[in-house]
């Protein structure tokens, strides 16, 4: 499994616990303060939405879990519905990867449609 597919998704559920807070220190690179912050965020329902939203509007990047409902579900599509108005308003950008998560992007980051290895 490649490190992308443990990043987005690919086999079994993640809890926090899976992540490892690394040390910035141990590795060479510039410090500085970071232009967008990712978050990753869990979709129960729509109260979950006020956190993603703000996130977006700070202009920061939301991977967020959709695995708790189906992509017919009408409350699903309601989600998205808002998802995709708040990505507009930003002029940001919003996927869906498979039917368990959704990608949403700030102004100013947009999201290819094609995977870098095909």
């Amino acid at each position: 499994m490649g490190i992308m597919s443990k990043i987005l998704g690919g086999g079994g559920s993640r809890t926090t616990e899976d992540y490892v807070e690394l040390d910035l220190d141990d590795f060479d690179t510039a410090r500085g303060e970071a232009g967008i912050s990712v978050h990753i965020a869990e979709i129960g329902g729509q109260q979950d939405l006020i956190a993603i939203k703000d996130a977006v509007y700070d202009g920061d990047l939301v991977i967020a879990d959709i695995t708790r409902h189906t992509t017919s579900d009408n409350t699903m599509e309601h989600i998205i519905d808002d998802l995709r108005q708040v990505a507009r308003e930003v002029d940001g950008d919003i996927v869906q990867k498979g039917d368990d998560q959704i990608i949403i992007t700030p102004s100013g980051v947009s999201i290819a449609r094609r995977k870098l290895n095909t």
